[in-house]
């Protein structure tokens, strides 16, 4: 089995900053792509950045510049970055992998979401 737990989401101010780290763990053989997403209230999921593993990152026109997706192949651990948060930044971020297990199977996992708000 394999899962990824998130942390680091919570109350940030307008042009404050946020660190999110997600973390496999589990029947793990490899993980190739990883990536962060976020969904708002009635809104679509919507993809924010993507990171190889050889770390070719590829990034939303929202949040480009701002956002920085990063990855510790050591840890199995992917993060990210966001500066100059804006209120319309407030989502649920979910971060994603594609990891092949010990037996084989190649699968997209998810982590469970972490809140980010962005408010005065």
């Amino acid at each position: 089995q394999v899962q990824l737990v998130e942390s680091g989401g919570g109350l940030a101010q307008p042009g404050g900053s946020l660190r999110l780290s997600c973390a496999a763990s589990g029947s793990i053989f490899s993980i190739d792509a990883m990536g962060w997403y976020r969904q708002a209230p009635g809104r679509q999921r919507e993809l924010l950045a993507t990171i190889t593993s050889a770390s070719r990152t590829n990034y939303a026109d929202s949040v480009k510049g701002r956002f920085t997706i990063s990855r510790d192949n050591a840890k199995n651990t992917v993060y990210l970055q966001m500066n100059s948060l804006k209120p319309e930044d407030t989502a649920v971020y979910y971060c994603n992998a594609n990891i092949r297990s010990r037996i084989g199977v190649r699968y997209d996992y998810w982590g469970q979401g972490t809140q980010v708000t962005v408010s005065s």
